[in-house]
């Protein structure tokens, strides 16, 4: 059974996938694409596989509407997107922890949602992934940003890097951890080295 059925979206589980698909492609966006969704929803599945997740229908809507709404200079956008979220599926228990598990992916710290840890280490799967998808993620975000000046993009840029890598855990869960975490921590190192040259 398809997800949007399994969630109550079966009158206009088309009309919303249309929806955000063309969200996901709106011309501000470069690296929050059908690209970083369709990452996700793959690391996803490979989660899924361990059985620990307690409830992967809710993480994989979530997931969905995580960045429906991103305006680069807006800081409002995962409250819309969960807003968002809540108009697609209606006022609803479901709805409310969607809902929450999409801000989650603003501060990446978790609650006390017994799958938090899930959905926070899927998006930051990406820290993982091999050198070239890594390089060109950091260009795809320079890119949204390309009215900061190179300077003060790359001087805080590194220190959003910085405050992941000093992390104890970049990844809350043991099949992440064991995964990612290694990669990631040579990956940021790489990056944030890149990226503090232009401030040399």
């Amino acid at each position: 059974m398809p997800l949007c059925l399994r969630c109550g979206l079966s009158a206009e589980g088309g009309a919303w996938h249309e929806r955000l698909v063309v969200a996901y492609s709106e011309p501000q966006r470069a690296y929050h694409t059908l690209q970083h969704l369709e990452e996700c929803l793959r690391t996803l599945d490979d989660a899924r596989q361990t059985g620990l997740i307690a409830e992967p229908d809710l993480i994989e809507m979530a997931l969905w509407f995580h960045d429906a709404v991103y305006d680069p200079q807006g800081g409002e956008n995962e409250a819309l997107s969960a807003q968002m979220a809540v108009e697609a599926l209606g006022e609803s228990a479901m709805a409310r922890e969607v809902a929450r598990l999409i801000m989650l992916t603003k501060s990446h710290e978790p609650g006390e949602g017994v799958d938090d840890a899930w959905i926070i280490d899927i998006d930051l799967a990406i820290f993982a992934q091999p050198m070239e998808r890594v390089m060109e993620y950091e260009r795809q975000i320079r890119q949204e940003y390309g009215w900061v000046p190179e300077t003060v993009y790359a001087e805080k840029r590194a220190e959003i890097l910085t405050g992941f890598l000093e992390r104890g855990r970049i990844y809350l869960t043991a099949w992440a951890g064991e995964r990612f975490e290694s990669r990631a921590r040579e990956n940021l190192r790489m990056l944030i080295d890149a990226v503090k040259q232009v401030t040399l």
